[in-house]
């Protein structure tokens, strides 16, 4: 639906009529425009001056009415008025109560109400015809079989599986929820006739996923204007968001900050973002970018532990370790790490326990102390006497994972033939390899370095059976 909207025209506008657009729905501009910069236009519509502008002396760049933006409490108000997008949002259940999808559902709809085939479905409002000068964001998601081989041995590949199996959910969850209603029936899932499609589903996540801002007091949202701002990390950034005390939009250029007559007015996405989410979310790296900045790195629960299956069972934290590069430190953190390291003999416990409704469950607790989240462990185990001894086992077993991960990037062969070396692509998937290889090589040294220390502790000594000379310590199998 959406992709053939944009072929056939009722889904592109160009971004010409864009401005046209803000002053008739009362947009604010100061001193900028929306359109692709001269010579860059492949890069797409950004926020350009039109002037030269002074750092702590001008007013709000831009000014959106709160009405515009597409958060959670906006998509509910025009509910009140749209008896279909009601609908949806009601049989969407929990999913349609969160931001993302009461946003996605929001967009669907008005995507719906655009298309010609589709008859009184949906109400117009301004953001009926602001969608149209949304640019599909072809993201990894979209990158073909070969093109995703390209990642192998990054932290993107795994987050793109993973991704698409949480898109297939949402999609089949919209379905069964909707499938019961007339207009929803016929008009989407019709066998012959619909028109929605599990693509449609994926460029709508696009949408958001490239444009969602967190602004204070308002949450995640679109902001329309601001969100075509592009980014620029650090001393780079151009201007900053937030909104007033009426809930608008502003565009506020930072202090000491000057931009040149048709100079860009950038934002960040996210200075902390690693190089993987940026490529995830938004479709680049920028060029000044360096390091990593963060990976995450999947783990699990050996399978000759016997706990396994209690283990995966009580886990309420991601199965994996985030490193994070910052001015070429290395630190990681993981809460599922501690669940693997320990054992029954350490003082792990875990008993059946009956719920109200007759079902059983597993209570997991470490000695005596119940763990009612995953979370809570690391600082249970911090004032254990054997802590040096836990944190030996996770550096050990971490620096095994990052050791694997290493040795497949290294192992990457050529491209297939259908890839070509040249395309944008490529390039991407070249650099994030090199970032991250460089990155994990950094971690490696720095988890040696703690080994070494934890190795010194009077507390692993002992625990071990080490004496005064402590020269193959290394060949004791620490985990």
């Amino acid at each position: 639906m959406i992709k053939r909207g944009r072929k056939e025209g009722w889904l592109n506008r160009p971004i010409e009529a864009f401005s046209a657009w803000a002053e008739f729905n009362s947009v604010k501009f100061n001193g900028i425009r929306i359109g692709p910069m001269p010579g860059l236009e492949h890069r797409g519509s950004t926020v350009i001056a039109t002037r030269t502008l002074s750092g702590g002396k001008e007013d709000p760049l831009v000014i959106v009415p709160k009405d515009l933006i597409i958060s959670r409490d906006n998509v509910d108000f025009f509910a009140k008025s749209d008896r279909h997008l009601k609908q949806v949002l009601e049989a969407a259940g929990d999913f349609g109560r969160t931001p993302r999808g009461a946003i996605l559902i929001f967009l669907l709809l008005l995507a719906t109400n655009a298309c010609p085939e589709i008859e009184n479905v949906g109400v117009l409002n301004p953001l009926s015809e602001y969608i149209k000068f949304l640019p599909d964001e072809l993201l990894p998601t979209f990158w073909s079989e070969e093109e995703q081989e390209l990642l192998t041995g990054t932290s993107l590949k795994p987050a793109i599986r993973a991704k698409m199996n949480s898109l297939l959910r949402e999609f089949e969850l919209l379905r069964t929820a909707t499938e019961s209603i007339t207009w929803c029936a016929k008009y989407w899932w019709d066998e012959d006739d619909g028109y929605l499609t599990f693509q449609d589903w994926m460029l709508v996540d696009a949408m958001y996923r490239s444009r969602a801002l967190d602004f204070p007091g308002i949450g995640d949202c679109m902001c329309p204007c601001v969100d075509m701002a592009n980014h620029a990390s650090g001393q780079e950034t151009a201007a900053l968001y937030e909104a007033d005390d009426d809930g608008n939009g502003l565009l506020l250029l930072r202090d000491q900050k000057d931009i040149s007559d048709s100079g860009e007015v950038s934002i960040t996405y996210g200075d902390e973002k690693g190089a993987c989410e940026n490529i995830f979310s938004y479709g680049f790296i920028e060029d000044s970018v360096t390091s990593a900045r963060a990976i995450f790195l999947d783990l699990t629960v050996p399978d000759d532990d016997p706990l396994r299956t209690a283990k995966l069972a009580i886990n309420t934290a991601a199965p994996g370790f985030r490193i994070s590069e910052v001015n070429d430190r290395v630190d990681w953190e993981s809460d599922f790490i501690w669940l693997v390291v320990i054992n029954e003999e350490d003082g792990l416990d875990f008993k059946l326990r009956q719920t109200v409704d007759g079902q059983r469950d597993i209570q997991a607790f470490w000695k005596e102390h119940e763990l009612n989240e995953t979370s809570i462990l690391k600082d249970v185990l911090s004032q254990d006497p054997l802590w040096d001894i836990y944190q030996l086992r996770a550096i050990v077993l971490l620096q095994s994972r990052i050791e694997a991960q290493l040795e497949t990037l290294q192992n990457f062969g050529n491209p297939a033939p259908e890839v070509s070396v040249g395309d944008v692509r490529y390039r991407l998937a070249e650099r994030l390899r090199h970032l991250e290889y460089e990155t994990l090589q950094k971690a490696s040294i720095s988890f040696e370095d703690q080994k070494g220390a934890l190795i010194q502790s009077e507390t692993v000594r002992r625990y071990l059976g080490l004496t005064e000379d402590i020269d193959d310590a290394e060949e004791v199998d620490f985990s």
